[in-house]
């Protein structure tokens, strides 16, 4: 199967520490892009095999798995898996290049890819 970014969606970005989306945490925010993409694309998130999360600093609010807590936020089926990648500046890059070796190896049919830092 061939790999192909079917749609694509981002969050607002203001300046770092200032600004409205100041206290706003990083998985709320993921989780809202998330749902805004799937709500536009009408894709069915049961047919979605994992989701796939660069995160180059994954401590804090954005620690732990946030790649599963993210899939949680938005509501995302239970059975759909969250992974988080840290490659530093890499870090959603790689998350897509997973996905695409995954989809072309035939391991799953979609995939949702992500990068947070806040």
């Amino acid at each position: 199967m061939k790999a192909l970014i079917a749609a694509y969606a981002r969050s607002p970005q203001t300046f770092a520490r200032k600004g409205p989306l100041a206290t706003v945490r990083p998985d709320t925010m993921a989780a809202q892009v998330v749902t805004g993409l799937l709500e536009r694309t009408r894709l069915d998130p049961a047919l979605i095999e994992d989701i796939i999360v660069g995160c180059a600093y994954p401590e804090g609010p954005q620690g732990s798995n946030i790649a599963r807590i993210i899939a949680l936020l938005a509501g995302l089926p239970l059975q759909v898996g969250g992974m988080t990648v840290n490659r530093f500046c890499g870090s959603s890059m790689s998350s897509i290049q997973i996905a695409a070796a995954q989809l072309e190896a035939g391991i799953g049919e979609a995939y949702l890819c992500a990068g947070v830092e806040s």
